[in-house]
């Protein structure tokens, strides 16, 4: 006949874990509960093998921030320094409580932003004030992107007008040109207009130059070489 020890258990001990490390509650007033995802197995802590709730959730989350952050990647260049010029823009008209809507556009590597309004006030003699604006704006695209930039500012479509203006000047000067055989040099302009300027001789079939330092610096149509 086989005798059989008798254990007594202590009541103190009842609820104690076995695992490795764990902190065990002698007192036996308070046990701590299981962790969550981890299942109570003959009173002792078996973690779960499957996956925890919510990590579906958090794997979607990072894979919208990894889809948008490619997506900022994506942006045109210029759409963002247009998108910059506007707001800059549009807190300056706030500012001077000027009227005045947005546009802007792409056209070739420049990008294009236009104030609508009514008012020349922004424009200024010969478009002096327009001219100073434009460089502050692009220095708050330079400051927010880190990138230079060679934006286009218009106001009121005096830039639209200009060029206008500025064809007909050319093609006065290709046929006095044509008609004298001498160099016309016509008045001081800024890079903008003298490129207007040169597009418009050249497409007559003459040159020109552009001669003389800032802000003097100006074109001149040359007569064909013979």
């Amino acid at each position: 006949m086989t005798n059989t020890d008798q254990t007594t258990i202590d009541p103190e001990l009842v609820g104690e874990t076995s695992d490795e490390g764990d902190a065990v509650d002698r007192a036996g007033t308070d046990v701590e509960s299981p962790v969550e995802g981890e299942v109570e197995t003959g009173g002792e802590a078996v973690t779960s093998a499957a996956t925890p709730a919510g990590d579906a959730d958090g794997q979607t989350d990072v894979d919208s921030e990894a889809d948008a952050a490619d997506d900022d990647d994506d942006d045109n260049p210029l759409e963002v320094e247009a998108e910059v010029a506007a707001d800059y823009l549009e807190e300056l008209l706030d500012i001077a409580d000027l009227d005045g809507d947005i546009d802007t556009y792409i056209d070739g590597d420049r990008a294009h932003v236009s104030i609508v309004s009514e008012s020349e006030v922004l424009v200024g003699k010969d478009g002096q004030v327009l001219d100073a604006l434009q460089e502050l704006t692009r220095l708050a695209v330079l400051a927010e992107t880190g990138q230079r930039s060679r934006l286009m500012l218009d106001v009121a479509g005096y830039r639209g007008k200009r060029r206008v203006e500025l064809v007909a000047l050319a093609g006065d000067a290709v046929q006095e040109v044509k008609d004298g055989a001498e160099p016309v040099h016509l008045k001081a302009m800024n890079p903008f207009e003298r490129k207007i300027v040169h597009d418009a001789v050249a497409a007559a079939g003459l040159t020109s130059e552009s001669e003389g330092e800032e802000p003097r610096r100006h074109v001149v149509v040359l007569p064909a070489r013979g």
